[in-house]
């Protein structure tokens, strides 16, 4: 059955909405008139008037006699110095699974100690979700936002709201990685060595059978995986066909999952004796895989993740992997967002933050089987 489309008049008012946000029209910007806004979008004086009048009564407009309708001042923020009283976003691709709650009680207590409050929003890793909060965050009295991309590897549909932020005045900063056409202070791991740092460890365990498996829709799993292949080639090991999985977010759920299946298949000669994951998430389930099969960790297959999430020590095999600094990360955001606040040139240069990955050795790593 085909979704019902909503009313045109609430199209309408979605459309100025929109518009606020993106600073196409600030506060005390006069609107086009009703005849123009009809014209321009093939609807009625009525129901240009009825979308108007909506807005005007929650407080986005307002009207004055003679002259027309114009933004109210309560859609503009106010950007005020670091002090008591600020207005902190937050918008992450998961709030409460995985790594992510940790870095949002670090951004939550480096914000209490400023006196500041914060907004949090969601995108569920998915691009319009995104547009949705970067919206809505535009439409609230923010003083600043942290931000970590959505699926970061694949554009940046959204521009127009990073312009309107810095169009507003509102400062940001991007957590585990940026979109390529935005500038702005990003914390990040670096993981290109993190992903080289994971296969060296495996190969100084004398494995020379090693598959990967890595998330591409953002530019983490991207450089991880780079990184997994300088290792190799700088080891003069070949990367054999099937051993480099690459997925999707939408892909997580089966594609590695079959993938390994055959790989564990194959003779014993053949098949891997280790994996590098994209990270703790991939490798527990991985891990439920290897189980199936009736092989064992190590002793048949050694596992690294990474992120040193809870998942790492939630299984009876205690994962290897490689540290992500969850909570200072959050703490050192509030940081620079800080020092941007402070700065009157807000836009001027800046300096990311880069974390050198360490690796955590556990129970699923150990010498590559006799043989190999």
């Amino acid at each position: 059955m085909k979704e019902q489309s909503p009313p045109k008049y609430i199209q309408l008012k979605e459309q100025i909405v929109s518009w606020i946000a993106t600073a196409q029209f600030k506060a005390h910007d006069k609107l086009p008139s009703e005849n123009e806004i009809a014209a321009r979008f093939a609807m009625s004086r009525q129901t240009v008037r009825q979308a108007l009048g909506d807005l005007e009564s929650e407080g986005w407009l307002y009207r004055a006699q003679g002259k027309g309708t114009f933004v109210a001042d309560t859609a503009q923020p106010v950007n005020k110095p670091a002090a008591q009283g600020l207005k902190v976003g937050l918008i992450t691709t998961h709030i409460s699974d995985y790594i992510f709650p940790t870095i949002v009680r670090g951004v939550e207590s480096a914000l209490r100690l400023q006196g500041a409050g914060l907004l949090l929003a969601s995108t569920d890793n998915e691009k319009e979700k995104e547009r949705e909060s970067l919206e809505s965050m535009l439409l609230q009295q923010l003083d600043g936002l942290i931000i970590e991309p959505t699926k970061s590897a694949e554009g940046n549909p959204n521009f127009d709201y990073f312009l309107a932020l810095e169009a507003r005045g509102i400062p940001y900063v991007m957590l585990n990685e940026r979109y390529s056409d935005v500038d702005a202070p990003c914390l990040k791991v670096d993981d290109e060595l993190g992903g080289y740092r994971a296969a060296e460890h495996l190969i100084d365990l004398g494995h020379r059978r090693i598959a990967g498996f890595f998330k591409t829709d953002d530019f983490q799993g991207v450089y991880r995986m780079r990184g997994f292949m300088r290792a190799l080639r700088e080891r003069q090991l070949q990367l054999e066909p099937g051993q480099l999985v690459r997925y999707s977010t939408e892909e997580k759920g089966s594609k590695p999952l079959d993938a390994l299946e055959k790989l564990l298949a194959m003779d014993s000669s053949a098949r891997p004796t280790a994996l590098v994951c994209y990270n703790d998430e991939m490798a527990v389930r991985l891990l439920d895989v290897v189980r199936r099969s009736g092989l064992s960790v190590p002793g048949d297959l050694s596992i690294v993740g990474f992120d040193d999430s809870t998942l790492a020590t939630a299984t009876e095999v205690k994962l290897t992997t490689i540290e992500h600094p969850k909570t200072r990360m959050g703490e050192d955001a509030v940081a620079a967002l800080m020092q941007l606040l402070e700065r009157r040139d807000r836009r001027a240069g800046h300096a990311d933050r880069v974390y050198e990955p360490t690796i955590v050795v556990r129970d699923s790593t150990g010498q590559a089987p006799t043989g190999e």
